[in-house]
């Protein structure tokens, strides 16, 4: 059929017409594809809405204390004054049974990250947790809490105190722990009650009771704001070969406690170093940030708490003092070795 030149562009656009209606639809359904794909990928990636929940749990770190009455809730508490930030950070004090109890808070109790012990606490859970020390890591060397024997006028040295009554605080204290274990090493058998210290010291007075045994930093509102008979008195405690595995030796003033101490006089004791330890979170995990960040704030503030108004034992405090038995926290490593203007407050 011979088609003419002004017709066959005409003809040429027909026979192409059947095979792109052929190809749209694909085509068509392909870019749909792609726009779907993309629209998931876009929802997929979107960050979730923020709530007062996910912000307020988002940089909280629970740091268990002790009893409200003893000195390591003091210190959580002035810890959280200083170190909270807002959104950024947020430290929450938990009142525990005492520093023996927190190494299970740490260990077990859900939210916890950090804690408050008693150095020497680490001695028994070596045998019912044998990888403790890879488990726990401390943070800082806090405070020493010093033992404090008082007794009745009748009793005039440790030795007088055998076969005697000795009250050593409720189950989960300092002293509960503490202090028998101090007592054995001593190689005092005494008759042990575990009962609150208030009752026994009311049982002092009345002659029921021979001593009572604290462990917890000096001075104790007891003996400070109590008034009690001359010839009641704090014993004094050598430190020997004995006690240099966990323990320090510390004395006793007239000025913390001048009703009991004569002035100029002394009294020779013990202290059990409390330190603050963090659960031995992996690195990079959410919980081991968090307890970087209470790290970083803590040395990086640790001026303000030595200021007044805060617990005078934080002018003390060596922020590269070591504990005995346990490794140092790696943020707290890394703060260290990145600062190396000294962290000893002068005295």
């Amino acid at each position: 059929m011979n088609i003419s030149p002004g017709l066959r562009p005409l003809f040429v656009l027909a026979a192409l017409v059947p095979p792109l209606l052929a190809i749209q639809p694909s085509w068509v359904d392909a870019r749909a594809k792609d726009a779907k794909t993309q629209s998931a990928h876009l929802v997929r990636h979107r960050p979730p809405p923020t709530t007062p929940q996910v912000t307020m749990n988002a940089w909280t770190v629970g740091l268990a204390g002790g009893l409200i009455e003893g000195a390591p809730i003091r210190f959580a508490a002035e810890m959280a004054r200083v170190i909270d930030d807002g959104d950024n950070l947020h430290v929450l004090p938990v009142v525990t049974r005492g520093p023996t109890e927190n190494v299970n808070s740490l260990l077990y109790l859900r939210g916890i990250d950090a804690a408050i012990i008693n150095s020497d606490v680490l001695d028994e859970y070596k045998s019912q947790v044998p990888d403790i020390q890879r488990r726990l890591t401390y943070v800082l060397n806090l405070f020493p809490s010093e033992l404090h024997i008082f007794v009745r006028p009748e009793i005039q040295s440790l030795n007088d105190l055998v076969g005697k009554k000795v009250n050593f605080n409720t189950q989960g204290t300092a002293a509960a722990y503490s202090g028998p274990l101090i007592f054995s090493r001593l190689g005092l058998d005494v008759e042990q009650t575990f009962i609150p210290h208030q009752v026994a010291l009311e049982q002092m007075r009345k002659g029921e009771m021979a001593a009572v045994v604290f462990i917890t930093s000096k001075p104790v509102d007891a003996f400070v704001r109590g008034s009690w008979d001359p010839g009641f008195k704090f014993l004094p405690v050598s430190y020997d070969s004995k006690l240099e595995d966990y323990y320090l030796p510390a004395t006793l003033e007239a000025t913390d406690y001048p009703g009991l101490i004569k002035q100029g006089e002394h009294v020779a004791t013990i202290s059990v170093p409390t330190a603050l330890v963090a659960y031995n979170w992996p690195a990079n995990s959410n919980r081991f940030e968090r307890v970087a960040r209470f790290v970083d704030h803590l040395f990086s503030r640790i001026d303000k708490l030595q200021a007044p108004g805060f617990d005078p034992k934080w002018k003390s405090i060596n922020l590269a003092a070591t504990v005995p038995g346990l490794a140092r926290f790696p943020a707290a490593q890394a703060w260290l070795d990145a600062h190396s203007r000294p962290t000893q407050a002068s005295q």
